[in-house]
């Protein structure tokens, strides 16, 4: 008795469910679209989960595009995190041959990137 409370932590919840294989990509996006956000539900204004791109069926193409979806939120999140330390942090080294420093922690990052030379840009 004194265990029986904490067994049930461990128990499975009754709302598991089982994904048989037999559901299509696109039925898919339609189900997690609907349980994540039912306000909007299932929102595809370009129709991407109706086209077949690069001669790959309806399916490879949903997960490409589910592919390229997290990969570029993935480079949006290490580029947010670059944006914050290179406006904080610079190198000790001079930034050029001709001994220049790297501009001055004190400025934003706008600035920063205005202070640099047009050969550091490019």
């Amino acid at each position: 008795l004194l265990y029986s409370g904490s067994i049930s932590a461990f128990s499975t919840s009754a709302k598991v469910k089982k994904n048989t294989g037999l559901f299509s990509a696109r039925a898919e996006l339609e189900d997690l679209a609907s349980e994540l956000n039912p306000i909007v539900n299932y929102f595809d204004p370009l129709k991407l989960a109706d086209e077949s791109f690069w001669s790959l069926d309806n399916e490879a193409t949903i997960g490409f595009l589910r592919q390229a979806e997290v990969k570029h939120g993935r480079v949006a999140m290490a580029a947010f995190v670059g944006y914050c330390v290179q406006s904080n942090f610079h190198w000790t080294v001079p930034m050029s041959l001709d001994g220049s420093p790297w501009p001055s922690i004190d400025l934003s990052p706008e600035a920063q990137w205005d202070a640099l030379p047009d050969e550091a840009k490019w």
